[in-house]
């Protein structure tokens, strides 16, 4: 096996062409002249995942025998997308796959595009994910993901009449050749029930859960390979099982639909990324979710620590586990819970155990993402949990009295559990007491986490406060995602960009050359007819690949203003078609991204691009000097195809609201400029590429901030001082976007 990646020779060529002739043979039951694009990829990615297995095993042992430290990362989002690709990539078999399947009369490119993309995630918190996953492993750490095993992701976007349509994104529909399921595994996890206050044999105070109802959490585990195929870790996903096919007590009374409906509710807790949380009953399926992603996993992590250990006393300096932003917060009690009620260490020492393992990464500043649960929510899913959460809540406000002494306001700004109506657990608060590091994801959010989020928190420890700035991962979003720059980029300075991104700091004395500079823009070209084929397939609108590729992709979200995007489009248009103002260069406005189903105004955002888009691509007189294009259904396997060929890339934020971002680093790593606002990573990545090679406008986070404070921001008067915005909003208001839907978009003219 480790000779095949030496690339070619008539051995492992052969070899991998007998491996994928074994599995369409006895894994599909058929002949290779009656196959599918799906069954070929099928067979290709079993062959693939022979030798991740191997590699996966080798891996284990290896670190068994160094007594390694292990990293979990626990994450209720990987937004991993396809994996195919990124496997023969890091494993170096592409070349050797592509010449292999040739050989047969195939072609590697329809393989790879009869991949789905797992549905794990929704955007950059998970894709952040995916790619330290690929970090960790190329950088051979021992490092995993937990998460949930999905059945459906968040959902499949189609755009009817110009609105989003939601519906079900089955990922697994067809099954799935990129996991391992570990049914051998299995862990009981308990949810529910009451406590009873009871003494030990000591007469110390002990309580007990009781009454729980019983889930099972069965693991798959997905390889993840670093690059050079050295290292293999795994992402671990759990799927919920009822705890027996059917209660037979129920059964066997003749209640066969009731037995059947428990089993089905059980088996929901692990149906879909995001059950809507507008209602009591969602609001219950999400807390479920969230700590059955953390139960399975500390089950597990202890489990396999106890495998070589006899006490706790290693756990912290052999365990180290990562909290991906506040949904898998409750880990802090689950943690204390495990330590104390079922391994009988006394509360200090298990509380040193647990702050000592756990760190925590806050990803936003926004009100509506930090995370609160209803006290009585709460005591009824998870009655023990909020118990311990109630003590570490008065131990913790103990200290903070004898820190600040009679300060009220303080405590309540600091609480764990607050005591205004209605009561709440603040889930970021919990995180932060119950870590040892606490970090935000960019220069600017953590400096805003320090002094406008939690201030309290960072005068009590400023030890605990760090950043570390999102990043990427070149092998997906360049190697793999842009081949023909890579070969590029190799060709000019050599290969060690692909681990050490540095080292493209070499390309700079080669930048001036002529045929670098005409190179660059061929490819440059050969992408934007990529992505102009896959615009004609899936909006049949045209688009010229030599006209600027102005590109806007991400959540649709008021903060990330794709409104202003379309402000600026409309008023374009207008200075077109009232006063005969081309734009500089003819320009092709391209948008992708899902709205959260219950976020309406998101939705509206949606259907005006839409509508602006059809007028200005429908009328004469634009000559096609301006397109706009809308691309639905978002999702990694498409933005491979966008940031490649995306000239100019907007990250137009309001300052102080994107905590990094990461599209506007892989817009970077393929030559788009960036036009932004200094928001998130938007000021590194100016720091990086010089200010003269980044368009920064807009008022910036300490500005915006005083505007607030000083109360005296007045949208109206920009209204009656500036005649542009004035007629683009009266254009809004007069229905000149639509004329068939009278009153649409007032709303937008009302709001601002």
């Amino acid at each position: 096996m480790a000779g095949e990646q030496s690339m070619h020779g008539e051995v492992p060529l052969s070899a991998l062409q007998a491996s994928i002739r074994h599995y369409v043979r006895y894994a599909l039951g058929k002949e290779w002249q009656h196959l599918s694009g799906a069954e070929l990829f099928r067979a290709v990615a079993l062959a693939v995942r022979d030798r991740l297995v191997d590699r996966m095993l080798a891996t284990e042992a290896r670190y068994r025998q160094a007594h390694a430290k292990r990293l979990y990362y626990l994450s209720i989002e990987f937004l991993m997308g396809r994996s195919l690709s990124n496997n023969l990539y890091n494993l170096g078999l592409f070349d050797l796959c592509q010449e292999a399947l040739r050989t047969l009369g195939v072609d590697l490119a329809m393989v790879e595009e009869s991949e789905r993309d797992a549905a794990l995630g929704n955007g950059g918190l998970g894709r952040l994910a995916a790619c330290f996953l690929d970090s960790l492993a190329t950088l051979d750490m021992p490092g995993y993901g937990y998460g949930i095993h999905y059945e459906y992701g968040l959902f499949q976007q189609e755009i009817s009449n110009g609105y989003q349509q939601e519906r079900p994104d089955h990922w697994l529909a067809a099954g799935t050749t990129r996991e391992i399921e570990r049914i051998d595994e299995a862990c009981l996890i308990p949810v529910y029930g009451r406590n009873e206050h009871a003494l030990d044999r000591d007469g110390q105070y002990k309580p007990m859960w009781l009454d729980w109802k019983i889930l099972i959490g069965v693991p798959y585990d997905m390889p993840i390979v670093g690059y050079g195929g050295r290292t293999v870790n795994y992402l671990r996903l759990y799927s919920a099982r009822s705890s027996a096919e059917f209660d037979m007590q129920i059964f066997n009374a003749g209640d066969y639909i009731k037995a059947v409906e428990q089993k089905i509710a059980s088996e929901t807790i692990t149906k879909v990324l995001y059950p809507s949380d507008t209602v009591e009953a969602g609001q219950e399926l999400r807390l479920i979710q969230e700590y059955f992603l953390v139960a399975c996993a500390i089950r597990d992590i202890v489990k396999r620590y106890l495998q070589t250990h006899t006490t706790f006393d290693a756990f912290s300096s052999q365990v180290a586990i990562q909290l991906n932003d506040t949904h898998p917060a409750v880990t802090v009690a689950e943690l204390m819970r495990v330590l104390i009620d079922e391994n009988d260490l006394p509360w200090e020492r298990a509380w040193e155990i647990t702050q000592a393992t756990l760190g925590y990464t806050n990803h936003t500043l926004m009100p509506e993402a930090q995370e609160r649960w209803s006290i009585a929510l709460f005591e009824h899913v998870l009655p023990r949990h909020l118990q311990i959460i109630g003590e570490i809540n008065r131990r913790f406000l103990d200290y903070v009295t004898l820190v600040w002494p009679g300060e009220h306001e303080r405590l309540q700004r600091m609480a764990i559990l607050t005591e205004s109506e209605p009561k709440q657990v603040r889930m970021g608060h919990l995180a932060i007491v119950g870590s040892h590091a606490v970090n935000g994801v960019s220069a600017l959010h953590t400096e805003l986490v320090k002094t406008a989020l939690v201030p309290d928190f960072f005068q009590l420890w400023p030890e605990r406060f760090n950043n570390k700035t999102n990043g990427i991962t070149q092998r997906r979003w360049l190697l793999q995602a842009n081949p023909l720059l890579a070969q590029c980029l190799t060709n000019t300075i050599g290969d060690a960009w692909i681990t050490d991104l540095d080292a493209l700091q070499a390309l700079e004395p080669a930048a001036q050359d002529a045929g670098l500079q005409q190179e660059f823009r061929r490819i440059k070209r050969a992408n934007k007819e990529r992505l102009a084929k896959v615009i004609r397939e899936l909006t049949r609108v045209t688009v010229d690949p030599d006209a600027l590729f102005d590109v806007q992709v991400k959540r649709i979200h008021e903060y990330k203003r794709q409104l202003l995007n379309v402000l600026h489009i409309i008023h374009e248009y207008l200075c077109l078609i009232e006063e005969h103002q081309a734009p500089t260069v003819p320009r092709t406005y391209i948008f992708a991204g899902k709205a959260a189903p219950g976020y309406w105004a998101a939705k509206q955002i949606i259907k005006l691009i839409n509508n602006v888009g059809r007028v200005i691509n429908t009328d004469a007189r634009v000559h096609g000097q301006l397109r706009v294009v809308f691309l639905p259904d978002y999702r990694v396997s498409l933005a491979e195809k966008i940031i490649p060929a995306a000239d100019l890339s907007e990250q137009i934020s309001t300052a102080g609201t994107e905590a990094s971002g990461t599209s506007n680093m892989k817009f970077a790593l393929n030559g788009a400029l960036t036009i932004g606002t200094l928001d998130g990573a938007n000021i590194e990545i100016r720091e990086a590429v010089g200010a003269e090679n980044i368009f920064i406008f807009g008022l910036q986070a300490q500005e915006i901030h005083t505007l607030h404070a000083q109360g005296i921001y007045q949208p109206r008067e920009h209204y009656v001082r500036h005649p542009a915005l004035q007629r683009v909003l009266d254009a809004l208001y007069a229905d000149r976007f639509c004329p068939h839907e009278p009153g649409l978009f007032r709303w937008i003219y009302h709001t601002l």
